[in-house]
């Protein structure tokens, strides 16, 4: 379910914690983005959804939506449950997609500290961090009410051999 203002209701516990999105299917739009400021973010987020209603595909987790921006174009994905649809925009995440999670709770502005300090953390760990994705998961509408602003961060990674050779070299 998600809330009236379109916000997911529930999400996953994902913090912290490394998770394999491989070969999930996933429904993708298309956003234009201006030195990755996201230019009609909203409009497309509800067309995806409104989309998805229409051909009876179904969220994973409603309303959550994966942002990735990009300095002159972006993507909204949405994991969907498994399903056969001719439907433009559906495709399998390349396995495997690890991913590293983050709760961001604070404005997006605040954001760049959490960011670092995921990433920071898979260097550590001797994973190459990939693209970034956001999910917003309060909106200045309903954060009073749900505990502030809350922004899940997924950070995509590959294992490093060469990065997890440098870190043992160093100790």
């Amino acid at each position: 379910m998600t809330l009236a203002c379109g916000c997911p209701e529930s999400f996953p516990g994902w913090h912290e914690q490394d998770i394999n999105l491989g070969g999930r299917l996933t429904h993708t739009v298309t956003l234009p983005t201006l030195l990755h400021m996201p230019v009609g973010y909203e409009l497309r987020r509800e067309r995806q959804r409104q989309t998805l209603q229409r051909l009876g595909l179904k969220e994973t987790w409603p309303g959550l939506v994966l942002l990735r921006t990009g300095l002159l174009r972006g993507k909204i994905l949405r994991l969907l449950e498994p399903a056969t649809s001719p439907a433009s925009g559906l495709s399998f995440l390349p396995q495997p997609f690890w991913v590293r999670g983050w709760l961001h709770q604070g404005p997006i502005s605040a954001m760049a500290q959490s960011a670092r300090r995921m990433q920071s953390a898979l260097v550590q760990a001797g994973k190459k961090p990939l693209e970034l994705y956001l999910s917003h998961l309060t909106c200045p509408r309903c954060a009073e009410l749900r505990g502030g602003e809350k922004i899940l961060l997924l950070r995509r990674w590959v294992e490093s051999p060469a990065l997890l050779k440098r870190l043992n070299k160093g100790t």
